[in-house]
């Protein structure tokens, strides 16, 4: 399997302290059925700064512990950006990493509280470069659960999005794991990915969360995101499928 969004690199953020824990959490992926991932360090997020040049220089320093202690993985590099009003200013200054830096595919993150008012603009502008933006974890996002027509404007716009699996086996509860199966629902979501900091509490659950997506939405929903996570390792083109709106039935029930 292929995981798109992980924080697997040492000393950076919020991920592993160690170098130790690193690989554990690669053998932990490694078990779990992973065989490529991308390291996205959180780059501007308040509290941690990871530009473009310090993550290549980490993920190629992981990938030869990796190499020496005989891990069958493939660490790729990557970012978890936090939308900011001067997210181009950023991008002129070589600060920003798409997926594997391949020019293609951002991985594009928005405070949980809220979903700024400049976020279409931004996912335009994007868009216009050539960057096509996956919004991380918005089953996660108060802003998107309160207004969920704001998530299929923005996917109706080109953005792509990425549920967390955690999200889908329930660990971040009920109400999070009921978005997540309606913005499957309504083709709303393009990839599935772990989001894992470490290997207890946030860890590498891409198979249970594939389980789970099979047992609701069946098989092929399952073959769609792993195949698209494959077809962006290999810079081919991604299935999309034509969004939904999610509508509101006489106030009260969701359709």
């Amino acid at each position: 399997m292929v995981d798109l969004h992980c924080h697997i690199l040492p000393f950076v953020d919020d991920g592993p302290k160690e170098i130790h824990d690193c690989l554990e959490m690669a053998k932990t992926a490694a078990d779990a059925g992973i065989i490529h991932l991308f390291a996205t360090p959180h780059h501007l997020n308040g509290q941690y700064n990871n530009s473009k040049s310090v993550i290549l220089e980490s993920v190629l320093e992981c990938n030869m512990h990796l190499q020496r202690e005989k891990i069958p993985i493939t660490v790729h590099p990557g970012q978890e950006l936090m939308i900011h009003r001067e997210i181009f200013i950023s991008l002129e200054n070589d600060e920003l990493l798409t997926l594997d830096d391949k020019g293609k595919f951002l991985l594009l993150e928005l405070p949980s509280w809220e979903v700024p008012n400049y976020t279409q603009d931004v996912v335009y502008e994007l868009l216009l470069k050539g960057i096509i933006p996956i919004i991380v974890h918005p089953e996660r996002n108060k802003g998107f659960i309160e207004d969920q027509n704001q998530l299929f404007e923005l996917v109706q716009e080109g953005a792509l999005t990425q549920l967390t699996a955690g999200s889908i086996i329930g660990h971040f509860g009920k109400k999070v794991k009921s978005f997540s199966e309606k913005i499957i629902k309504h083709n709303l979501a393009h990839f599935i990915a772990t989001d894992a900091h470490n290997i207890g509490s946030r860890g590498f659950c891409l198979h249970e969360a594939y389980e789970t997506i099979t047992k609701t939405f069946g098989i092929n929903q399952t073959f769609y995101f792993r195949e698209n996570a494959e077809l962006l390792l290999s810079g081919q083109q991604i299935f999309i499928e034509r969004p939904v709106p999610i509508r509101k039935f006489l106030g009260i029930f969701d359709f």
